[in-house]
């Protein structure tokens, strides 16, 4: 690829469940699993739902502690969303490397 060349790169819009917080989500069966920006976010939500779960993409908010590589991102235009699984999870019977 040439240094001028674009790079095109899908971006997951982020819908979350409402205003839910982590002890809400815990209870309706949903596992945390990463905080994660673009391209990343993307390719790990969709990994998970090629393996059958269910994905949640809750938008990331500051807490307490350290926040500086938020803050940084945020400051270049990234978003940062949480990725929550739940069910699923059932490797396909025909794939050979269940075999």
């Amino acid at each position: 690829m040439s240094a001028g060349a674009a790079i095109m790169a899908r971006v997951i819009p982020l819908r979350p469940l409402g205003d839910a917080g982590e002890e809400e989500l815990i209870r309706a069966g949903w596992r945390k699993q990463s905080t994660l920006s673009e391209p990343r976010l993307s390719e790990v939500a969709e990994g998970y739902r090629s393996m059958g779960y269910e994905v949640h993409l809750q938008p990331y908010r500051a807490g307490p502690g350290c926040n500086t590589c938020f803050d940084a991102g945020e400051a270049l235009g990234q978003k940062h969303a949480t990725v929550w699984i739940r069910g699923g999870g059932s490797a396909r019977g025909d794939d050979e490397l269940f075999d």
